[in-house]
C-alpha cells in the first residue's frame, strides 16, 4: 500500500545532543558528524528514502496525519556512529501511557500506537539505509577487539 503523502521538512539534527541520550541507542564514541548528514539528507537522501518508505509502509493517510499533527517527525535524529561505522538514529514513538494522556483524539487503539511506532522505526531504517548506499561513503574505523564490549 502506498502512502500518497508530500515528503515532510527533515528534522534538524541536534548537534547539542549526544547519541547516549536515548534509551534505544547504544552509541560508544563521539564523533555525530550531523552537519555532513544534514547535508547529505538536503541533497536528496531525505526525499529518496520517504518515497522509498511511503511505497511499501502500512501507515495510511489517516495514521500519518497524527504523526504530522504531532510534528513526530520533527523529533529523528541521525548520526555517525563510529565505533559501528554506521549511520545511527532514533526514531520518535508514541508512548505507552498514550490513553492516560490523551496524546491525539484520534488514536483509539494499541494497534494505531503500534502501527505508528513500527512506521517511524522503519522509516528511520530506511533513511539510514539510502544514506549508506547512495549517499556516504564513510569507512568504519580499525577497531582493536580489545576495545569490543563483553557480550
Amino acid at each position: 500500500m502506498t502512502l500518497d503523502v508530500p515528503v515532510p521538512d527533515r528534522p534538524q539534527l541536534t548537534s547539542g545532543v549526544g547519541a547516549e541520550a536515548y534509551d534505544d541507542v547504544d552509541v560508544q564514541g563521539d564523533e555525530y558528524r550531523r552537519d555532513e548528514l544534514a547535508d547529505a539528507l538536503d541533497d536528496g537522501a531525505w526525499a529518496d528514502a520517504f518515497e522509498e518508505w511511503a511505497r511499501d509502509t502500512p501507515l495510511t493517510e489517516s495514521t500519518w496525519a497524527i504523526v504530522t499533527d504531532l510534528d513526530l517527525v520533527a523529533e529523528f535524529d541521525f548520526f555517525w556512529d563510529s565505533f559501528a561505522g554506521r549511520v545511527g538514529y532514533h526514531a520518535p514513538g508514541l508512548p505507552e501511557d498514550w490513553r492516560e494522556r490523551e496524546i491525539h483524539p484520534d488514536i483509539e487503539s494499541w494497534e494505531t500506537v503500534s502501527s505508528i511506532n513500527a512506521g517511524l522505526t522503519e522509516f528511520g531504517q530506511v533513511v539510514c539505509d539510502v544514506l549508506a548506499d547512495e549517499y556516504l561513503d564513510w569507512e568504519a574505523e580499525e577497531v582493536d577487539a580489545g576495545d569490543l564490549p563483553d557480550f
